[in-house]
């Protein structure tokens, strides 16, 4: 929750335009301000306090103890121009929440955490719990000097200027080892341990044998992913409450799968009462990995509970990203947040150069030119595979007529994927011509080099025949001419020529173009493969200048409302 307070009707204004954009999220402290800050500081992970920065300072300062677990502050100014991260900027979250809240209240977010001034994601920001000299460290790599990164587990991380030869260390380990001097432990979840208990079982035992399990496998709680168990399980009080004192989720497989799974130490037990030979093991190794402690059994008599551990490798992580048309304020805040996160960058060489600014320092760039989409796709893959978090940029929507298709062709399910939407061509066009797209609709692309003309021209004539709204991509280049000659004509069977039809070339781009015409006036000369056509169907019409695709209700001829829902749509 996030705690409110402010002193003045100005702070008060701004306050209220934050609490009715996340009313699930905040809550307004009212009375004295001292009062209203030392409760809400009680209370919540969170404040955003609407007061001058000095008088927060004052106010919190004498509640401060551990900034680990201390809440963030955010001070927004009274004019509401600048929100201000000013105590637990990364472990109380204050420095993402003033970008939040900044854009909300349209201020200018004010961060001055080093690391993230330059660039460089904070040790204690990378989602992994930490332990050891993270401000000597951090200012080693603010400093310039070499820092070492000793990876014993592979694990994908965002870019940090590592370097061999210095004096300081991360490495980056699941082993319960203590840290050395100069040295930061990452802790990666790559540890599953399996759980059996019988009805009743006490939470105590339960984690008891957990602990004792991983402490003799050598293995550091923090690196605990999750506890397994059969879905029969899921409820069962002892199980549950184990894992929320572990602070890991209770996950559950159905008993089907779990008898899937080859195991050292089926037992007759287990399948007569849950339906799997196997419970502890089988939950451990459903997801893969190395099985480092058996199953083994609770000290109680009788044992009521049994465990074994798994080491899962680490997997790479692929984000295929859409950078949108091209104009930066069309690059949305997800497709920001995968390219500052990935430590390799693949992508044709123009599209770097867009988003080149965006990325972190140490980010590894592999660039290609036009025709090697397939080579990246493989390139990308395998950069994943060997345990990076890689990003895999292309224009508009990755997966629309981009690089989607052909990574996910190469990947298997031994990487993680993440797609990130961006605006198409066609959304971007459509906004500049009007309303184009009101109808159905769909995408064609002209070119022939990897689909047969037959196919194309099948597909052409089934939307003229349809009478759907067509947007042409990769209508015409030097080498490909007459496609998009050919495919109007076609159109021209089923529609007038004075059907209207955009022409939109590098839309939303500083050089970009648009001219409303129709389709008996279109001259093919005006297209190239920066361009995209987009023809109507019967019923579009240029309305003031603009193309304007009716939805077709009843209630646009003067008969009866349509279904209000629907309308709403």
């Amino acid at each position: 929750m996030i705690g409110l307070i402010s002193a003045t009707a100005a702070g008060a204004a701004a306050r209220d335009r934050l609490a009715a954009a996340w009313p699930d999220r905040t809550r307004v402290y009212d009375g004295p301000v001292g009062d209203a800050v030392r409760r809400a500081f009680a209370e919540c992970g969170q404040l955003v306090c609407f007061l001058a920065t000095g008088a927060v300072v004052r106010l919190v300062a004498p509640l401060l103890g551990d900034k680990a677990s201390d809440p963030g502050v955010v001070c927004v100014d009274e004019g509401g121009r600048f929100a201000v991260s000013l105590v637990g900027g990364h472990g109380g979250g204050a420095n993402e929440l003033a970008v939040a809240v900044a854009e909300v209240l349209g201020a200018r977010p004010v961060v001055t955490t080093a690391t993230d001034a330059v660039g460089i994601p904070g040790l204690d920001t990378l989602g992994l719990p930490v332990e050891g000299d993270v401000a000597g460290v951090t200012r080693a790599l603010l400093d310039g000097e070499p820092v070492a990164l000793d990876a014993e587990v592979a694990w994908p991380l965002p870019p940090v200027p590592f370097a061999p030869g210095g004096a300081h260390t991360v490495r980056l380990t699941d082993r319960a080892v203590a840290p050395g001097e100069r040295e930061v432990l990452l802790r990666p979840p790559t540890v599953v341990v399996g759980v059996g208990a019988s009805r009743g079982a006490p939470a105590d035992v339960v984690l008891a044998l957990v602990e004792d399990a991983l402490r003799d496998a050598g293995l550091s709680a923090l690196s605990l992913a999750e506890l397994a168990t059969v879905d029969a399980k899921r409820d069962e009080p002892g199980l549950v409450e184990a894992a929320r004192r572990l602070g890991v989720p209770l996950v559950t497989h159905s008993a089907g799968e779990l008898a899937d799974v080859e195991v050292p130490n089926p037992s007759d037990a287990p399948l007569a009462a849950v339906g799997t030979p196997s419970v502890a093991e089988a939950a451990a190794l459903i997801g893969g990995g190395e099985l480092l402690v058996p199953k083994r059994k609770s000290a109680d008599v009788p044992a009521t509970a049994t465990c074994a551990v798994v080491r899962r490798p680490g997997r790479g992580r692929l984000a295929v990203v859409g950078l949108g048309p091209g104009a930066r304020d069309l690059l949305t805040p997800r497709a920001k947040a995968e390219l500052a996160r990935a430590s390799v960058l693949v992508g044709l060489d123009q599209y770097v150069d867009q988003i080149r600014d965006l990325l972190r320092p140490g980010t590894r760039i592999l660039e290609s030119g036009l025709g090697a989409e397939e080579e990246r796709a493989r390139t990308a893959v395998e950069e994943a595979r060997r345990g990076q978090s890689v990003a895999l940029i292309g224009s508009g929507d990755a997966g629309v007529y981009a690089m989607a298709s052909p990574a996910l062709a190469e990947a298997s399910d031994d990487i993680d994927v993440v797609g990130v939407p961006g605006v198409t061509a066609a959304l971007a066009a459509g906004a500049i011509l009007g309303a184009p797209l009101g109808h159905d609709h769909v995408s064609i692309s002209l070119s022939d080099l990897h689909t047969p003309w037959e196919v194309i021209e099948r597909r052409v004539r089934a939307a003229a025949e349809a009478d759907i709204v067509v947007t042409f991509y990769n209508p015409r280049s030097r080498g490909r001419d007459w496609q998009l000659p050919k495919a109007l004509s076609i159109l021209a069977g089923h529609r007038e020529p004075g059907t209207p039809v955009g022409v939109v070339r590098n839309a939303s781009r500083p050089d970009g173009t648009a001219r409303l015409t129709t389709l008996g006036e279109l001259d093919p000369a005006w297209v190239d493969m920066m361009t995209v056509v987009t023809v109507g169907n019967t019923a579009t019409r240029n309305i003031a200048g603009r193309m304007v695709t009716p939805r077709g209700y009843r209630w646009q001829e003067n008969s009866p409302q349509p279904d209000p829902q629907e309308g709403a749509r």
